[in-house]
């Protein structure tokens, strides 16, 4: 070899280690429970289904390098553990744990000698994480004005609700709404007042609702819906005749998934929420009666078994996001109609009741605006109403708002566009 050897380490062998601008790295990322890495090389680790033991070679010469970097930064979720295999680290022996648990973290080990075996040089944490826009408009759409309407009407990112836009769609009511892609929403399930139905209406970042498009999955009324992991959806639950609580994935382009077999009570009328900014909630409803248990969902999508309930069981509420990454349930029926909340915190814990705020009402809609805000609107008390309620950013609601567009009963909601 000729030439001068800048930032680079001598090894026992008399060879030349590479610098960790020099290594090799790994095409194939690690997602298994075991792994085994080899000196020289750069790996990527995404722990977002499950913990990670990484094995480390069972020999080594002094300067042998291998730097392990958190993927999808979920090693806080599910750590790593790295498994020494007979060789020192840090000067323990391998009988002792070592893990890395923060997300975003990468570690540059460097062998050194049998004594002090691995070393790290860096364990790093990368604190500039990218943080996704936040979506500024909503959109209520759909419902019943004593008859199935397609009439929607838009709310700028000043939470104020814009005059009726004549309708796209089949007219409908008791459907689910949603954001999804980021910036866009969608429209699914119902009943057009002779059967239930699946047709779908995709709205886009303009607020523009698209023709119906022919639905996937089992057609149905009352369900709810939510946005969870990164630009994806879900709707679940609802009524087909009878209580069910069937899912249905949606893609971060708005393609509807197959029926996926439910998890949790079979219900109806219930409301949904995102929360921690990747997992949701779905919560309250009626099956036999009105219920206050919930449901929770994954990153990916995955509902989880019944929680006891926290707060008056009731149904026919509706949910929406505020603060950036906490939600909160609210209104409803329980025996009458009510205004009360129940926030939901980050990490998917329901609060109790809060005194209501508002005209107590039923089958209302909710939707996310401004970035860090929500806004419930519409539904029925004795009639339909059209009046709204803003919720702020530490998800406490404001009085009412005189209403505009036609009132209406069984309407949905939802977040769309980057643009205030």
């Amino acid at each position: 070899m000729s030439g001068i050897v800048q930032n680079n380490i001598l090894r026992s062998s008399g060879t030349v280690a590479v610098s960790a601008a020099g290594l090799n790295w790994v095409d194939t990322i690690i997602t298994g429970s075991t792994a085994t890495v080899e000196a020289g090389n750069g790996y990527w680790v995404n722990t977002t289904s499950n913990t990670c033991t990484i094995t480390l070679p069972s020999s080594a010469e002094k300067g042998d390098q291998i730097v392990i970097i958190d993927y999808a930064r979920t090693w806080g979720t599910n750590k790593i553990i790295i498994d020494s295999n007979g060789l020192n680290y840090q000067g323990e022996d391998d009988t002792n744990i070592v893990e890395y648990t923060t997300d975003g973290q990468s570690v540059n080990i460097v062998y050194s000698d049998a004594t002090k075996g691995w070393i790290p040089l860096e364990d790093d944490v990368t604190a500039d994480e990218p943080v996704a826009p936040t979506v500024q408009r909503a959109i209520f759409a759909f419902g019943n004005d004593n008859n199935p309407s397609n009439t929607s009407n838009l709310v700028g990112s000043n939470g104020v609700i814009g005059s009726d836009v004549t309708g796209v769609g089949t007219s409908r009511s008791a459907m689910a709404a949603t954001n999804y892609g980021g910036d866009k929403a969608i429209f699914a399930y119902g009943h057009d007042g002779s059967s239930f139905v699946s047709l779908k209406n995709l709205v886009g970042n303009d607020g523009v609702v698209a023709a119906d498009v022919a639905g996937v999955g089992t057609a149905r009324s009352l369900p709810a819906a939510t946005g969870y992991g990164v630009g994806l959806a879900i709707f679940a639950y609802g009524y087909t005749g009878s209580n069910v609580s069937i899912s249905n994935l949606v893609t971060n382009v708005g393609v509807i998934g197959t029926d996926v077999s439910g998890v949790g009570t079979a219900r109806r009328a219930l409301a949904a929420v995102r929360y921690g900014t990747d997992k949701a909630i779905f919560a309250y409803g009626r099956s036999g009666s009105t219920v206050s248990i919930s449901n929770l969902v994954t990153n990916v999508g995955v509902i989880g078994s019944d929680v006891t309930g926290v707060g008056s069981a009731r149904q026919g509420l509706a949910a929406t996001t505020y603060g950036g990454d906490k939600g909160v349930f609210g209104y409803g029926k329980i025996s009458s109609v009510t205004a009360i909340t129940n926030k939901v915190s980050n990490e998917g814990v329901v609060a109790s009741d809060t005194s209501g705020v508002g005209s107590a009402r039923w089958l209302c809609a909710a939707a996310g605006y401004g970035g860090d805000k929500g806004i419930f609107a519409y539904g029925y008390t004795t009639e339909n109403v059209s009046m709204s309620n803003l919720i702020n950013n530490s998800g406490n609601a404001a009085a009412d708002v005189s209403g505009v567009g036609t009132a209406r009963t069984e309407i949905s909601a939802a977040s769309y566009s980057y643009s205030a």
